[in-house]
């Protein structure tokens, strides 16, 4: 929370924390997500783009975490975290956000499919473009790992 609150004084200043942040583990990776992914502070496409960008990075550090730090506390709150954040930030930018998400449903980590499917249940996704909500299931039905 107080991420959103720094992003509705100094949106800048919000996103220079977050990109810092990135490379920390995976609690401050879901405390960045969080803080983005505020339907407020996407208001204007450069925010919203920005937003999914850095869900992006982060969804490649999940895809790249070792099997065995799958098993801990701070990466199951960094999956459930990521289990709605895109959602929120893909209705800001449908256009960006579904391209990368038609990029991670191809992803053969389970983690990363899991991650998805959470997502595609919001209808927020489906009232940005129901079509693309259609094609990510059906690719997410695919076997993965």
């Amino acid at each position: 929370m107080a991420l959103q609150r720094l992003g509705d004084a100094v949106m800048p200043a919000l996103w220079t924390l977050a990109v810092e942040w990135l490379g920390d583990g995976p609690l401050v990776q879901r405390a960045v997500a969080a803080g983005i992914c505020e339907p407020r502070l996407l208001r204007t496409p450069e925010d919203a783009g920005r937003a999914v960008d850095v869900l992006d990075k982060i969804t490649a550090a999940v895809a790249g975490t070792d099997p065995g730090l799958r098993r801990t506390e701070e990466f199951r709150v960094l999956r459930h975290g990521l289990g709605y954040c895109w959602s929120v930030a893909v209705a800001a930018a449908p256009d960006k956000g579904f391209g990368y998400l038609e990029k991670w449903a191809v992803s053969q980590d389970k983690d990363v499919r899991w991650i998805l499917r959470e997502n595609l249940k919001k209808a927020r996704l489906a009232r940005a473009d129901q079509a693309a909500c259609e094609r990510l299931a059906a690719r997410l039905e695919e076997p993965g790992e």
